[in-house]
């Protein structure tokens, strides 16, 4: 399937760049201005107590816009907010607002000066600030996000510290930060990743082929996104998951494959051939991966939040996309550039080494040392990744608000210092709904007990009188973040039969989101595995490889969550990083999960698959170690490199929720690319020997039956190559040929060589691990270099 695609993209290659090119950018022109039809929600659980509890009371009262903007008024040095010049300017600012801006401001809620009652509550004992609520108008979150950035700068009076907190400035200060970090990326991350492509190829043409898929990819993906926001709510941090993912991935697979088909150039293959074997070995390589990473983010499909679906939805489209064009759009650009695509170059780094080279490289040296001791290489290994899973354990897991900002950032401080000051107007209250009461001295009762609850700030008070017998109390928390034992207390109390009590509010919602979390998170990890597991087995024949691959990924998961829980959770470096250390968003922490093991499994999908093309070849275990480690380690190497810098542009985002996503990818790829694909397996798989290729008999048929037992292309196995070889390589003796059979490779590379296996259609020897170092594989490598002409 893969070859006669190769063939199609060859000699369509035209058709096939203008098509794959319109498209992308067709959906790129639908994708423009994606980021007005996203939203800020779907971090609840749609089925919890929680989010009945806000549905009742919302449908009985309309949404609560007590939290949209509260403005927080600081009086002149020496006078207070009593002063009538100062009421004045404030009140008339507050009606012009409303009056000017009908809009997006559904109403003035209350402020100091013009509520009387209750207006001791809106100013502080000193008298030196005060407050006022603004409801901004909107039928769900977009449409409410919306209308506050139209009049966010309105807020503001001239002589006046006028100071915005609430729901909506903190939210719109965290989706700022993150279009801030998308333009980050653009300016500082492309350039810098084509200037590491150049040095990785040598030359422009070369390096500019996979920036072509990345880009690609990512507005290809905004229109997709923009698509699916029609259909159903899309978080708006899908745009930076979109980046990060799609262009990283993106540029791996192009790197991939421009780096294969110039290889292929080199052993002498024409433009056509090049391209077809390509496809065949590593556009086959990028659809598996492809597809085993989509399995691992599917998982996020698993979990109610409407956050990590849309996080599932964006990541997927652009991991599709990427493999698409990479197996579609690159092999025809390949095709038409043929030897051109080491243009405009230096000829000092440019050099295209040729198979023998590559496997006799720094990459299949060290391999040949961490075989010849595994156990040295493979112990400590192992136990400094457990050291490094040991901080796990404090982990704490809490929703987001305005500490994921700096610690200097102006609308958290002025959040902080509303909080303080109006301890009993929290902004994020836990909340009482009530239905179905027979009168105020049954609830009054109720409330007396839920009073007694655990870190409160203050006693329960009426937020919603008594509507269609609904009636809503609220009371704030000394730490939204610490809300489970209140929310426990107040679930465990006994109240009269025919009353129904909901516990709500935003901490109610957070820790009904961490336990729905908590509880899909097993299936989530079993359901990726068992798929994952499969996909790996049908790629490479193995069910060995994949359990192997299965574990060596949670040691570097386990590992990775270990690092952020050290630096984020426990605060070390939270100085140097400028962060606050606290509880990190559980929906983030799944994210990053499944992006790691994606990314794992994609570098453990390139590695072995090589490896398997060595063995289909004939090469013993050993061999086929060295061969696949020496071929991929420099790439793996680079892809890992260049996706570190795309992250690394994260990193410098002031939202910490980024930082912890931009450093766990920076820590598993380091991990990933050196410790494990470089050491750990090469010694795991000495180790293993023989044993690595076994799988049940009746699954094999399985595999074969569906096609995909197919690592290498169908000319490379023809047995009318064998004589070719050994006419160039000198006569076979007679003693070494089998009757009936295709003569031994033993005749063509000396005694000792392993033979080749039954699919080159010799006879099946012993295969030992202690051969010469010249494999099966270089001897095919030879005889294409023989047989094919130079273009």
């Amino acid at each position: 399937m893969f070859a006669t695609w190769g063939r199609i993209a060859y000699r369509l290659r035209f058709t096939v760049i203008g098509l794959m090119v319109g498209l992308m950018l067709a959906l790129g022109a639908y994708g423009l201005g994606v980021e007005k039809q996203l939203s800020q929600s779907g971090l609840v659980d749609p089925g919890s107590e929680s989010v009945a509890a806000a549905e009742l009371a919302d449908g009985t009262f309309g949404r609560d816009t007590r939290a949209d903007v509260v403005l927080l008024y600081t009086a002149p040095e020496g006078k207070t907010v009593d002063d009538p010049a100062f009421g004045a300017k404030v009140t008339k600012s507050l009606d012009e607002l409303a009056a000017n801006n009908p809009d997006e401001i559904l109403k003035v809620n209350a402020s100091y000066w013009q509520t009387k009652i209750a207006a001791a509550l809106m100013a502080d004992p000193a008298k030196k600030h005060a407050i006022a609520s603004v409801a901004i108008n909107g039928d769900n979150d977009t449409e409410v996000a919306a209308n506050f950035k139209k009049v966010r700068d309105e807020f503001y009076i001239d002589g006046i510290d006028v100071q915005l907190t609430g729901l909506q400035p903190v939210t719109g200060t965290i989706s700022d930060t993150m279009a801030d970090d998308l333009h980050r990326m653009e300016i500082l991350a492309i350039p810098a990743v084509g200037v590491l492509l150049f040095f990785i190829f040598g030359g422009v043409v070369a390096a500019a082929l996979p920036l072509i898929v990345g880009g690609l990819t990512i507005i290809a993906a905004n229109g997709v996104v923009k698509a699916l926001a029609q259909l159903t709510e899309v978080n708006g941090f899908v745009l930076s998951v979109v980046s990060l993912i799609g262009l990283g991935l993106a540029i791996d697979y192009g790197l991939f494959m421009v780096s294969r088909f110039r290889e292929e150039i080199a052993e002498g293959y024409d433009t056509g051939d090049a391209v077809r074997r390509t496809v065949m070995t590593a556009g086959r390589t990028i659809v598996f991966s492809a597809t085993m990473i989509v399995a691992s983010l599917g998982g996020l499909l698993i979990f109610p939040q409407g956050f990590l679906k849309s996080m599932a939805y964006g990541a997927i489209a652009a991991v599709i996309l990427a493999a698409l064009i990479s197996i579609t759009l690159l092999p025809a650009i390949l095709g038409t550039l043929g030897p051109r695509v080491d243009a405009l170059g230096l000829r000092s780094i440019r050099k295209t080494k040729t198979t023998e080279e590559i496997e006799n490289g720094v990459w299949g040296r060290l391999t040949q040392w961490v075989m010849k001791r595994p156990l040295k290489v493979a112990i400590p290994i192992v136990i400094g990744l457990l050291l490094l899973t040991i901080p796990i354990s404090g982990i704490k897991l809490g929703g987001i608000n305005e500490t994921y900002l700096p610690p200097d950032n102006p609308t958290r401080l002025a959040q902080e210092q509303f909080d303080e000051l109006f301890p009993s107007y929290r902004t994020e209250p836990i909340k009482l709904v009530f239905e179905g009461a027979q009168g105020t001295p049954q609830i009054t009762q109720i409330v007396k007990e839920a009073n007694g609850a655990p870190g409160l700030v203050e006693t329960f008070s009426v937020n919603n009188a008594t509507k269609d017998g609904v009636t809503v109390f609220k009371a704030g928390l000394v730490d939204r973040n610490d809300s489970e034992a209140t929310i426990d207390y107040l679930r465990a109390m006994d109240v009269p039969d025919g009353v129904t009590m909901l516990v709500g509010g935003t901490p109610a919602i957070e820790q009904d989101s961490i336990a729905a979390l908590l509880d899909n998170l097993p299936v989530m990890i079993a359901t990726v595995v068992l798929l994952t597991t499969l996909l790996m087995f049908l790629a490479f024949g193995s069910l060995v490889l994949p359990i192997k691959a299965v574990l060596m990924t949670a040691l570097g998961l386990g590992a990775t969550l270990g690092i952020l829980t050290w630096i984020f959770i426990d605060g070390n470096g939270a100085g140097l990083l400028n962060f606050t250390p606290g509880p990190i968003m559980s929906p983030v922490l799944v994210l990053i999960m499944a992006i790691v093991y994606g990314l794992s499994t994609d570098y453990e999908v390139f590695l072995l698959s090589r490896m398997v093309e060595a063995r289909a070849q004939g090469a013993s275990t050993t061999e086929s170690v060295r061969i696949g480690t020496a071929h991929t380690g420099r790439i793996i190497t680079a892809a890992a490199l260049i996706l570190i810098v795309v992250t690394g542009v994260f990193a410098f985002s002031e939202l910490v929720m980024m930082k912890y996503i931009a450093y766990g990818m920076i820590a598993a790829l380091i991990i990933d690319a050196t410790l494990i694909r470089m050491f750990l397996v090469p010694a795991t798989m000495k180790l293993l020997g023989e044993d690595c290729w076994w799988a049940p008999a009746w699954m094999k048929r399985i595999q074969e039956k569906l096609g995909m037992g197919e690592p290498i292309l169908a000319d490379e196995r023809m047995p009318s190559d064998i004589p070719d070889l050994a006419a160039s390589y000198g006569p076979m003796p007679a003693q070494e040929a089998a009757p009936e059979t295709a003569p031994s490779l033993k005749s063509v590379a000396g005694e000792s060589c392993p033979s080749v296996s039954p699919a080159f259609g010799a006879t099946r020897n012993r295969r030992s691990d202690d051969a010469p170092t010249i494999s099966v594989a270089e001897l095919i490598a030879r005889q294409n270099r023989l047989r094919a002409p130079r273009s």
